[in-house]
């Protein structure tokens, strides 16, 4: 069984960062690629970056702002996120492709908030 825990959620004010992270517990093989999403009220849920294969995928909307980081040793990803604005409210969510035992497949985190109001 593997799960994904996040932390590093809040609020901030307009114009200010905050770092996610997430870390895979359990009975994990390998980890291939691992990304943030996130879901605003009302809309479906979005990609916002992932990382694979050492290679990096940003959304338009927050490229130049956020910055994704994996720690392969650890089974940890992270997200660096500055000059946040009200549009970046939203539970952001961790996933990850894990390689457990023979079965690979991906899991979702519980989602942390991130309010971005003044």
């Amino acid at each position: 069984q593997v799960e994904l825990v996040e932390s590093g959620g809040g609020l901030v004010q307009p114009g200010g960062s905050l770092r996610l992270s997430c870390v895979a517990y359990g009975s994990v093989f390998s980890i291939y690629a691992m990304g943030w999403y996130r879901q605003a009220p009302g809309k479906q849920r979005e990609l916002v970056a992932t990382t694979s294969g050492g290679s990096t995928n940003y959304a338009d909307s927050v490229k130049g702002r956020f910055t994704i980081s994996r720690d392969n040793a650890m089974n940890t990803v992270s997200l660096q996120m500055n000059s946040l604005t009200p549009e970046d409210t939203a539970v952001y969510y961790c996933n990850a492709d894990v390689k457990s035992g023979y079965l690979t497949r991906g899991y979702w985190g519980q989602g942390t908030q991130v309010t971005v109001s003044s």
